[in-house]
């Protein structure tokens, strides 16, 4: 047996509880049919994403805590789009020391006793010092446009369902992994409601690709494993109790051949891969809920990762926009027989 081999092997040994999918890996066109038969541009929303973007980065700017007028001005932001398009907005506000800051939440809903539940979260805070576009502008941008086109969709061709669309206020450090995360006081006040969240869908840092073979680097020992050496895939991330939640989100992503998967699956809620528990999904699977992350990997594929040149220049627009697209996929996918 090679070294590789030999590797390879020991790894598996070492990490048995950890599964690992490759899946799809097609090209695509532009322009691409929904199941209810209406099509999606996905020119147009291209460019409406590049609008929040330059609202988010150009406009505010930094977003960070040490910028509190920023946050509030983020926070009137996604509450004014998500008023445009005619959805009630709920602000979760809490203090961090000095500070009062808002999760924002909007509904869209299906049906008078929804079937299924599900949360879509993304923060809306950046590193002091940038303006973070990947980081997080591009996860909220698409969180916004998602909600937009979910809410246009014809009802006779979804199922009885819920989709809370929630903004976090803050996840970046210095409070990162305390208890004022937008993501776990949401989480937190969740459990204790006994809330029904039948799936929540963390998007974090979604709009960096790169093509040239060996751009895109993996947490050990996910080198090992065969994974793509370019970074025009997007990753699926869930722990065990979150796999069949991750099984249908990823198979419902397959109906749309544009935008190639990685699916990964890890016991612990992630401890055995910290790396992994960077995000907002983890206050979720902490309460006991069902969560996965949705993510371009960060810091193993974007060179811009909290540094001042994470711009708006930087991101792939035709990228999130197929995001967008795969994620209405999968709330279409949502009849009964499929509500695993």
């Amino acid at each position: 047996m090679s070294l590789k081999g030999l590797v390879r092997r020991h790894l598996f040994l070492m990490l048995p509880g950890i599964i690992i999918l490759l899946l799809g890996m097609m090209p695509a066109p532009a322009l691409a049919a929904d199941k209810d038969g209406t099509m999606t541009d996905i020119q147009q929303t291209a460019a409406r994403l590049k609008e929040h973007l330059s609202v988010l980065t150009r406009t505010i700017g930094e977003r960070s805590i040490y910028r509190p007028e920023n946050l509030k001005k983020t926070e009137i932001y996604i509450r004014s789009i998500f008023r445009d398009m005619g959805l009630e907005t709920r602000s979760q506000t809490y203090r961090y020391e000095q500070l009062e800051v808002a999760n924002i939440e909007a509904e869209v809903s299906f049906g008078d006793r929804p079937l299924k539940r599900y949360v879509v979260g993304a923060h809306y805070d950046s590193v002091a010092g940038t303006v973070g576009a990947d980081d997080n502008a591009s996860a909220v941008a698409v969180l916004l446009e998602t909600a937009r086109q979910l809410k246009a969709l014809k009802t006779d061709h979804l199922p009885d369902m819920s989709v809370k669309f929630v903004a976090f206020a803050l996840e970046e450090p210095p409070v990162y992994g305390t208890r004022f995360m937008g993501s776990r006081v949401y989480a937190r006040n969740a459990g204790k409601a006994k809330e029904k969240i039948d799936g929540m869908i963390c998007l974090e840092m979604v709009g960096y690709t790169c093509r040239q073979p060996g751009c895109q680097d993996y947490p050990f020992p996910l080198m090992y494993f065969g994974y793509p050496e370019t970074g025009n895939f997007i990753g699926i991330v869930a722990n065990f109790k979150s796999r069949q939640f991750a099984r249908g989100l990823t198979q419902a992503f397959l109906d749309n051949p544009e935008l190639p998967v990685v699916k990964l699956t890890v016991p612990l809620n992630g401890w055995i891969l910290p790396s992994v528990r960077l995000s907002d999904h983890a206050s979720f699977w902490d309460e006991g809920f069902k969560a996965v992350m949705i993510t371009d990997s960060a810091f193993y594929r974007n060179p811009h990762y909290h540094l001042l040149s994470d711009a708006m220049d930087t991101l792939d627009f035709t990228f999130m926009a197929r995001l967008v697209q795969s994620l209405l996929l999968f709330f279409q996918s949502r009849q009964p027989s499929n509500m695993k």
